[in-house]
């Protein structure tokens, strides 16, 4: 890939060594919306985040987002003049200051005519008006990482960088923080990069993702595509499986049950009480697909879609299979033995209805 000459989006190749680890990436990736640098500690995504940032430096680096060179072989813009916002685990508030003071203190980086984001919207957006006279210590931890978040935004940054924001907090302030986090994708179009090991974060937030290991990038691209590969299978916590858009278009009062359209087909799930109308994403693990060659009506199973078979591959056991799916057009990954696609004969090309077992809304 050719990186000298400048487009759109985040361009990024880095090579650096340290004494037991070493990072060598050369990445493209979008500039709206969030990318997820997903993988095991130690394989590299903070470094790479820091690089971003200019807070480690690779001699022979090259960085441009959205067409601005910030670092080749003649340039290296110091940190403190990239444009950018970085929230780091701990939210590192000035203990000193009000919520309204640790705010206003990052607006001096921005001249007036180039805050493309204001202070009044990013409190709105983190839902922080009320805690704006509190001092960090009146502040719970998913309250102080929202402000830490707001601050970020109010440097109004053409790019936000995330480490693992929500790597601190427990399960509780989690889940009392991630639907800010999707307004944020949802109303910005800032990119965002965000660090994360945690599958339920980046299957919930991510767009795009850059799955690395060993300080290599092992795959990466659009969250559904890459997560459906049969060639690198990506792992979101314990199993293979895939990552749908949909909405809620129907709701069952009677059988406490709420259907998703999806590109795929229509998708029951349980009524988690969102609206008609409201996005979501179901995630569908391999394991919970099975395959006939006919569809059944005399089953438990409610959710059964037409689908073609794509391709097949070994999975990491000799008595199982991975068989790529497209439910017309929406990519489906199911896990069965390897003598269950011999009885069935299943071959690229051929039609089959993939039986789901289970669907998880995720957000």
């Amino acid at each position: 890939m050719d990186m000298t000459q400048t487009r759109p989006g985040i361009h990024a190749r880095f090579n650096l060594g340290f004494k037991d680890f070493s990072l060598n990436v050369d990445l493209e990736m979008p500039g709206r919306g969030v990318t997820a640098l997903f993988g095991h500690s130690g394989s590299g995504k903070t470094t790479l985040l820091r690089c971003i940032a200019g807070l480690e430096r690779a001699p022979a680096g090259y960085l441009s987002v959205d067409g601005e060179v910030w670092q080749d072989a003649a340039t290296f813009v110091p940190t403190h003049r990239r444009p950018l916002g970085y929230v780091f685990q701990e939210a590192s508030l000035f203990p000193h200051l009000s919520v309204r003071r640790n705010l206003e203190y990052g607006l001096k980086r921005v001249a007036p005519a180039a805050r493309k984001v204001s202070l009044d919207h990013a409190v709105d957006l983190l839902g922080i008006g009320p805690l704006l006279d509190r001092l960090p210590e009146r502040l719970s931890g998913g309250e102080k990482q929202r402000v830490a978040i707001a601050r970020a935004l109010a440097i109004s940054p053409r790019i936000l960088l995330m480490d693992e924001p929500l790597a601190a907090l427990d399960l509780a302030r989690k889940q009392e923080i991630l639907p800010y986090l999707e307004r944020l994708h949802d109303e910005l179009e800032i990119p965002i990069l965000y660090v994360s090991h945690a599958p339920d974060e980046v299957a919930r937030l991510a767009d795009y993702i850059v799955a690395m290991e060993h300080g290599r990038v092992a795959a990466q691209g659009p969250l559904g595509e890459t997560l459906a590969r049969l060639d690198l299978p990506i792992r979101l916590g314990e199993d293979a499986g895939v990552v749908l858009e949909g909405e809620i278009a129907e709701l069952d009062q009677a059988w406490h049950l709420a259907r998703v359209a999806s590109a795929g087909g229509s998708l029951w799930v349980r009524d988690n009480g969102l609206p008609v109308g409201q996005h979501v994403r179901v995630r569908i693990l391999a394991r919970d697909i099975s395959l006939a060659l006919e569809p059944h009506g005399d089953s438990s199973i409610l959710n059964v879609l037409p689908a073609r078979v794509e391709q097949l591959a070994d999975d990491t056991h000799p008595a199982l299979a991975l068989v790529k799916l497209n439910a017309a057009g929406a990519p489906l990954v199911a896990r069965i033995t390897r003598r269950s696609a011999a009885r069935l004969e299943l071959r690229p090309g051929q039609t089959v209805w993939a039986q789901i077992k289970a669907v998880a809304l995720v957000g």
